[in-house]
């Protein structure tokens, strides 16, 4: 096990109490115990609280523009299979402006571990709703409540085929850190998503709001991740009780295998046949 010193970096300006801190942790752990140093490691991310995650860890960053991470990291990854490739963002982020990359990235199965930080609101810009909040969620562009219902992505990533599919609980830190080594030691596309409290715009989906309502799926007598159906009526349960844990796995081929040039190496470190500068007169 590698010491968590090595992926220290910037000091997290995140509000105290911040559901982010026990992710940031747990996440730093996991790479620990993988034995993953921090240049092996690529983190992309977009806009939000969320996107700030890879500031505060060392590895290799991207910061893309809002909820075109996954396109990104597709590309990179690609490029350099070599790379563990890893997407930090929020719900806002990811189910709102990325929705359709998101979609893309179910069908193209690659080989990239996407994490999505869901706290239900826009943290980033004060609390506005989510694609997440909950119907009648009150927020200041939403005063009088959310009239429509949260989308469901996990129960999305099911009906997509989605090769991992997870949850996990900030407040719930060491079941968070194994989450987090199968989602990055999976072998395809895995969605994490975990549920993190935002302390500042929040005050509905609390630490206490959660811990009184998720529970471990694992522990369940008819735990079945890999019956689709099961995994879909599991991944659209939310109210009085949320399950956290795998909830859907199915191998597939991975985007990678779909390009037979790949077979003679990672791109990033091929021959340029012709410059850098000669290749750009051609644009212009």
């Amino acid at each position: 096990m590698l010491p968590l010193e090595l992926y220290d970096s910037l000091e997290p300006a995140w509000c105290p109490g911040c559901g982010n801190f026990p992710m940031l942790k747990a996440f730093k752990q996991a790479l620990a115990e993988l034995n993953l140093r921090p240049e092996e490691i690529l983190l992309v991310s977009g806009i939000g609280q969320s996107s700030k995650f890879p500031h505060y860890l060392k590895c290799h960053t991207f910061n893309g523009i809002h909820g075109r991470s996954l396109p990104v990291a597709t590309g990179v990854r690609l490029a350099n299979p070599n790379l563990k490739v890893v997407i930090t963002t929020g719900d806002g982020d990811q189910y709102g402006e990325g929705g359709n990359h998101l979609l893309a990235a179910f069908r193209r199965n690659p080989d990239i571990t996407l994490v999505v930080h869901n706290n239900q609101v826009y943290a980033l810009t004060k609390g506005q709703a989510s694609p997440t909040s909950d119907q009648g969620f009150k927020s200041p562009i939403q005063p009088e409540g959310v009239p429509y219902p949260p989308l469901h992505a996990l129960a999305l990533a099911v009906a997509q085929d989605c090769s991992w599919v997870g949850r996990g609980f900030a407040g719930m830190p060491e079941h968070l850190k194994e989450l987090y080594k199968q989602a990055i030691s999976h072998r395809g596309f895995a969605l994490l998503e975990v549920l993190q409290p935002c302390v500042s715009f929040n005050k509905v989906n609390t630490y206490q709001w959660y811990q009184a309502r998720v529970y471990l799926v694992e522990e369940e007598p008819d735990y079945a991740p890999e019956n689709e159906l099961w995994a879909y009526q599991k991944a659209k349960e939310w109210g009085d009780r949320i399950p956290i844990g795998v909830l859907f796995k199915k191998p597939r081929p991975v985007l990678e295998e779909a390009f037979p040039a790949l077979a003679a190496g990672p791109m990033a470190v091929w021959p340029l046949e012709r410059p850098v500068a000669e290749l750009l007169k051609d644009f212009y």
